[in-house]
């Protein structure tokens, strides 16, 4: 098990600890919302609201205090070591947010289009520029995981959604992938679902409520989960500059699916028999008032992205003003 102290470079223990419940909630529902939109990252908003790295210390603290005190019947010890309370507040704001917000949100996509993922634009830009401050020491050789991470978020983006047998094997798999893809920011699980064609068949289950399908669901992403957080953990500790300058990429990369114009190229149907873009291409506003015929609406797509970054200059004025937003410096 990687020890706390590992971590102590990037976050101040008892500051993280300060975080209040509430606060905390909100982080969930921020989380959640996110997680509900392919292309967004909620590894992105843990992030830039300070909290990722003590998500990361919770996690990787799970197994071995499985072992040494929740087997031994020593609870308050077992919720204590794997920071429970904090854990139980994010959880509960995560699953409220996809909950309450799945279908405005949904909605909102549909209605307003160009609107909405400016805003989303907005965040993701705002959230490269933050999380590229973290970096310690800038350096020339930091180019090259930039440069991979905007390579490899920019190819998934532009994959087209597969099919899979959705037999238990894949559902344990698909949901490994999603909370790997989904704990890093920068990658939407919701996003890799789509891509390997899982994307409905767990909607599905959520909404029949299959209780066999959605715990092979779930056991991956636990599975997934105790892995990646383990991985970035020890990648943090030993390549801290290196994993920032790859997960700026990976953002700067994502920043092609939240792009608000979009040429369609081929359709699909969803699992409620409706028809929704299969590929599609990042295009300039202009190009998509000729194709489409219709406004682009670009004087307001850029006063929404400009409250998208506002907003996340916002929540971390807030952080750092209270001790919340973690430093790597």
């Amino acid at each position: 098990m990687v020890d706390s102290a590992v971590l102590s470079s990037d976050v101040d223990s008892e500051t993280a600890r300060n975080h209040h419940p509430a606060a905390v909630f909100l982080r969930g529902i921020a989380m959640g919302a996110a997680d509900i939109v392919p292309g967004v990252s909620g590894g992105t908003i843990a992030f830039i609201t300070g909290i990722y790295f003590r998500l990361l210390e919770a996690i990787n603290a799970v197994p071995g205090a499985v072992f040494r005190q929740l087997f031994r019947g020593q609870f308050r010890a077992f919720w204590n070591a794997v920071d429970g309370t904090f854990l139980v507040c994010l959880l509960a704001g995560i699953l409220t947010s996809i909950a309450t917000l799945a279908s405005a949100i949904s909605y909102l996509l549909v209605a307003y289009p160009i609107l909405i993922w400016s805003f989303f634009f907005g965040l993701i830009v705002a959230s490269v520029w933050h999380v590229g401050r973290q970096v310690r020491r800038y350096t020339p050789t930091l180019l090259i995981p930039l440069l991979v991470g905007i390579a490899i978020a920019w190819w998934v983006t532009t994959l087209s959604a597969s099919e899979v047998s959705p037999s238990a094997l894949a559902f344990f798999g698909a949901g490994a992938l999603a909370i790997c893809a989904m704990i890093l920011p920068g990658i939407s699980g919701s996003f890799i679902l789509v891509i390997i064609g899982m994307y409905a068949p767990v909607l599905a289950a959520i909404k029949s409520f299959e209780v066999g399908i959605l715990l092979l669901f779930m056991a991956g992403c636990v599975v997934g989960l105790l892995s990646i957080a383990r991985l970035i953990t020890w990648a943090f500790h030993h390549f801290h500059d290196l994993v920032l300058a790859l997960l700026t990429g990976f953002m700067i990369g994502a920043l092609n699916k939240v792009w608000p114009w979009k040429e369609t190229l081929s359709w699909r149907e969803n699992s409620s028999g409706e028809k929704v873009p299969l590929n599609e291409a990042s295009i300039w506003p202009w190009t998509f008032a000729e194709q489409a015929g219709q406004d682009p609406k670009l004087l307001f797509a850029v006063l929404m992205a400009l409250a998208g970054f506002g907003l996340v200059l916002l929540v971390e004025w807030i952080g750092s003003r209270r001790g919340y937003v973690s430093s790597s410096t």
